[in-house]
């Protein structure tokens, strides 16, 4: 069965199409569904199906646009991450012991997917606890990359990234706290947004079995996944907002709209690489090229400026900042063995390993002083975007590279022009954007020479989101964007 002419359409098409009665909805979840059954044995990015469910709301919505109902979702069938709640259906993280959780209710963003009439067919693969940029664990096996299987397709929503790059559907949801929707993004080729801190309500992406609390996760957002720029916008509207049991907040938002509407009016500092964590030659080539395609189109372009915020410093703070959060869930013998090993690093070893190290032992005044450098840093952020608009720099060093399941992280390598550096230091380029709770656009920009995708990401203004977002439109629009994995282009 060869792929219809629906099965790479975007969700702002698919829309219209069904608006004009082209395709219906039903009509539409077959295709997903049809991809996954013909080629998921390879890719395994969807580990929970839910096709009948699937296959009911398409049928309802249907019903609804025959009766001239609008929702901005309505009809579009798309997947979401393993790690959302969705009543009736298992919420592992991938974690063993939690293989037979099931949620009784729908995470507060799958409720609001649903009410705008999106069409969900299944959960998408996740790595052991969310902590990898490979997705693969006990319950579910291993995702492999639909461009090269025997690679990465990032994570932790690297089953989320695999699926679009595949055809499955034309959404989907993921989360990110260290570069988890854009680092998929760049290794499968696809858009992602890492929204500003706190923008989107989180209840319900909760660590089984966790109630589902309205709570603001440090450092952590949820976010959307497509194929296009304004399909990232379309979902992003549909699940922003602050959480309506949370005391104080109203159920309302408005985000200011771009800084601009044509490229030759943005002014953009772009950075290719830093000794903290240097790039390859592909990621700094792709850059390159991108900084004279933006040069050419009108576009401020510098390769440097003293208002960006020291990268060493702040991957420092990062470092210990997040594995802060992370260490809150660690087994008791692990956070003991990291006390003791803490406590014998040396006091001028200021590695990102170490700071890691340290971060999982900060004890609460520390923790409160960590968080005043960050607010240092957020205004340093804030004064550079005074006279830029957006910083575009890389997302990783390399592109996806093979799958490694070594149990300890901090023992493996990852080869950037044939010099090897430590795995999890490359937590510092998804850092820029997080720590200080910018938003972000990841976007793919071509190809390294044996096939597999790079890209960049455009970091915002806090609460700006839709200017790296229109950026992001405006460079898809005038130098190209997604384009199909060649084993899965039928």
């Amino acid at each position: 069965m060869a792929k219809s002419q629906w099965s790479f359409k975007t969700a702002v098409e698919l829309s219209s199409a069904l608006a004009d009665r082209k395709v219906s909805a039903v009509e539409l979840a077959e295709d997903a569904i049809g991809r996954i059954e013909r080629h998921d044995a390879k890719i395994n990015a969807i580990c929970v199906r839910d096709f009948e469910r699937g296959l009911a709301a398409a049928r309802a919505a249907d019903a609804e646009l025959a009766r001239g109902v609008k929702k901005p979702l309505l009809g579009i069938p798309m997947t979401v991450k393993e790690s959302f709640n969705i009543a009736g259906l298992p919420t592992t993280w991938g974690i063993p012991a939690q293989k037979d959780f099931t949620p009784t209710e729908d995470a507060l963003p799958i409720t609001r997917v649903k009410d705008a009439g999106g069409v969900i067919l299944g959960k998408t693969n996740v790595p052991l606890g969310l902590g990898d940029w490979q997705s693969y664990n006990e319950i579910y096996g291993t995702t492999n990359n639909p461009f090269n299987l025997g690679r990465t397709p990032g994570g932790s929503s690297g089953g989320s990234s695999a699926a679009l790059a595949a055809g499955y559907g034309a959404l989907s949801l993921g989360s990110d706290i260290g570069g988890s929707l854009r680092v998929p993004a760049f290794h499968c080729g696809i858009y992602a947004h890492k929204p500003t801190f706190d923008l989107v309500a989180m209840r319900g992406h909760t660590p089984p079995p966790l109630p589902p609390l309205p709570s603001t996760r440090d450092l952590s957002v949820i976010g959307p996944m497509a194929r296009c720029v304004a399909d990232l916008s379309l979902l992003l509207d549909v699940i922003a907002g602050p959480d309506p049991l949370e005391s104080g907040k109203a159920y309302s938002l408005t985000l200011p709209p771009a800084r601009h509407t044509e490229m030759k009016n943005f002014r953009v500092l772009l950075i290719d690489s830093d000794p903290v964590m240097p790039t390859d030659s592909v990621v700094r080539g792709t850059l390159e090229a991108l900084a004279a395609d933006l040069a050419r189109a009108g576009v401020k372009v510098d390769r440097a400026s003293p208002l960006l915020p020291d990268f060493a410093v702040s991957s420092r703070l990062y470092m210990r900042m997040l594995m802060s959060f992370l260490a809150a869930s660690f087994a008791p013998e692990a956070y003991t063995g990291a006390l003791a090993a803490a406590a014998s690093l040396p006091a001028e070893d200021i590695s990102l390993a170490a700071e890691r190290l340290r971060g999982i032992t900060l004890s609460h005044r520390d923790w409160l002083m960590a968080d005043g450098g960050r607010s240092r840093l957020r205004a340093q952020w804030r004064e550079l975007f005074k006279t830029y608009d957006a910083v575009i720099c890389p997302l990783m060093p390399t592109p996806a590279y093979p799958h490694d399941h070594s149990d300890d992280q901090e023992k493996r390598r990852i080869r950037i022009d044939g010099k090897d550096y430590i795995y999890p230091d490359q937590l510092s380029w998804p850092g820029i954007a997080t720590l200080p709770g910018l938003p972000s656009t990841a976007i793919p920009t071509g190809f390294s020479p044996d096939g597999l995708p790079v890209g960049v990401q455009i970091v915002g203004p806090s609460l700006e989101d839709r200017t790296p977002l229109k950026l992001a439109e405006l460079i898809e629009r005038e130098f190209g964007g997604f384009k199909p994995p060649p084993m899965f282009d039928d």
